[in-house]
């Protein structure tokens, strides 16, 4: 096995993410991975701020999940992690366990508010077990996230639900993650308010 490669920033503000596809059979070839291609299109649109991805396609094995993330996070230096599949309640799904062997604390109102956001759609919302936590590897910290699978869905969770005027009626979780990093002594990161407006509180606004 090769080292990994530690990322290096461009710019003190460049946001490093790892986006992580957790599929049995996307990873095996049977079909193409949505996940990482929609969560790259996504970032395009809502980042102001420099930003730069490192991705996985990795099959349902705990080991494995917890491996990669542990790898993102303190070799490949991410910010951010989020990972796609293998949420629900199947037998395979293990993606949440995975992601909560590897954290320093918990996050749940993450999870709750991405539960929220899809039970606006389908009753059978209740039944992902998406989490997200902070891992502190002691010199670096990162935010790690579990989202759907689905393109749809991945930006419904992310950017919330607006009415046909364009205003919030439901807020997506991307709001609250700026301020989150900056909070574990991340980046600063900005966005496109059309796409998703970050909340900070008004000590921690940046004066241009």
């Amino acid at each position: 096995m090769t080292a990994t490669m530690k990322k290096t920033r461009t710019h003190p503000d460049e946001l490093l993410i790892g986006l992580v596809s957790i599929s049995d059979r996307a990873s095996s070839g049977v079909y193409e991975d949505q996940g990482v291609p929609a969560l790259r299109d996504w970032f395009g649109q809502a980042l102001a701020s420099p930003w730069q991805m490192e991705t996985r396609l990795i099959p349902d094995e705990r080991g494995l999940i917890e491996q990669t993330l542990i790898e993102l996070v303190d070799e490949v230096g991410c910010d951010l992690v989020l990972t796609t599949g293998g949420t629900g309640p199947a037998r395979r799904d293990v993606t949440p366990e995975a992601t909560l062997a590897v954290a320093t604390k918990e996050m749940p109102g993450f999870g709750e508010q991405m539960r929220q956001i899809s039970l606006k759609f389908v009753p059978t919302a209740i039944l992902s077990r998406q989490v997200a936590v902070i891992r502190d590897s002691g010199d670096h910290a990162a935010l790690i996230m579990n989202l759907p699978g689905q393109p749809k869905s991945i930006r419904e969770t992310l950017e919330g639900l607006k009415d046909a005027s364009g205003q919030s009626v439901v807020a997506g979780i991307f709001a609250a993650v700026p301020y989150c990093i900056d909070l574990i002594g991340g980046p600063y990161i900005e966005t496109h308010e059309a796409v998703c407006k970050a909340f900070r509180p008004k000590s921690a606004i940046r004066t241009k």
